[in-house]
């Protein structure tokens, strides 16, 4: 384990690449620390990586994990019952954990692993899906405007819309929200939708990394839901990152909400996999998370 992002890349760098889609919030995350971006406000992210018993030097690695605190610890594809010995060793390293993010098995061993050493209760927080770009099917007719990338002018109130965003999926508080918009207007990683001059929506990605980016986040204000801004805003996002040479446009979505999982197949995006975020909480404390799904949110989320 460490938290030199650069000593995880050098050990499970091939094996994050060869799955980006997958692997996208590892590969991202490290990107950003790589190229100089602000570290994560709540702390520099632990990492991890496991080679398959036997010659550990020498073996390929086989699966990883990456944990920045306030955020669930996200694992790759793994067996479960490294999953589980995985949350054993976290548990015994008195590394505390609020949450994991990955597929059902391995996030249910891991639970069932750390709520037996802890005594943490564990609840259901969030079902996601990854989905990948297909054929982009821009929507037909469009909505009244058109899409323009966000500049510093923008920043106020995209930090305001990043906030609410926060607020509705649940995201951890406290984040600078300027910071985090500063950071995406340095890339061009904000894409506003404008109808008659004024901004409507906003669409967000990642930096590319391993040929992939990961739109989001994607977020309309509640009073202008309903006319198509988010899809609009989506599409003009993944046509300008297949046109940047980008092989594979990603995002997340949650299972909860209806509305942003139609929204996005209809313009092309195809399901490959689903994730569970599973979160803990000491028993005397109780159950804390009781989440309301908000209709009209569109969360291809940041995390």
């Amino acid at each position: 384990m460490t938290t030199d992002p650069g000593q995880f890349l050098a050990a499970a760098g091939e094996f994050l690449r060869a799955d980006p889609a997958a692997n996208s919030v590892m590969l991202t995350v490290t990107e950003n620390l790589r190229v100089g971006a602000a570290a994560p406000a709540a702390g520099q992210p632990l990492y991890g990586w496991l080679r398959p018993a036997g010659n550990p030097a020498g073996n390929p690695v086989g699966a990883a994990f990456m944990h920045t605190p306030d955020f669930p610890l996200m694992l790759s594809r793994v067996s479960e019952p490294d999953a589980a010995c995985l949350a054993r060793d976290l548990a015994g390293a008195g590394h505390r954990v609020g949450a994991v993010n990955a597929g059902q098995g391995a996030a249910g061993a891991f639970a069932a692993a750390w709520r037996d050493r802890t005594r943490d209760s564990v609840a259901v927080y969030r079902r996601m899906r990854l989905f990948r770009l297909g054929e982009l099917l821009p929507p037909r007719p469009g909505p009244e405007g058109t899409a323009r990338l966000a500049a510093g002018t923008d920043q106020d109130l995209l930090a305001g819309w990043f906030g609410a965003f926060a607020r509705e999926v649940g995201d951890a508080p406290g984040e600078d929200q300027r910071a985090v918009v500063a950071e995406r207007l340095g890339y061009g990683g904000l894409t506003v939708w404008e109808a008659g001059g004024v901004p409507v929506s906003v669409a967000g990605r990642t930096r590319v990394v391993a040929g992939m980016v990961r739109v989001g986040p994607v977020y309309t204000p509640p009073e202008l839901r309903g006319h198509g801004y988010a899809g609009a805003a989506t599409a003009a996002v993944s046509h300008a990152a297949l046109d940047a040479g980008v092989r594979e446009v990603v995002l997340y979505t949650d299972l909860a909400n209806p509305t942003s999982n139609a929204l996005y197949q209809r313009l092309g995006y195809r399901p490959v996999e689903d994730r569970v975020v599973l979160s803990f909480t000491p028993a005397r404390h109780g159950l804390r998370f009781i989440r309301e799904r908000t209709p009209g949110l569109c969360p291809a989320g940041r995390r």
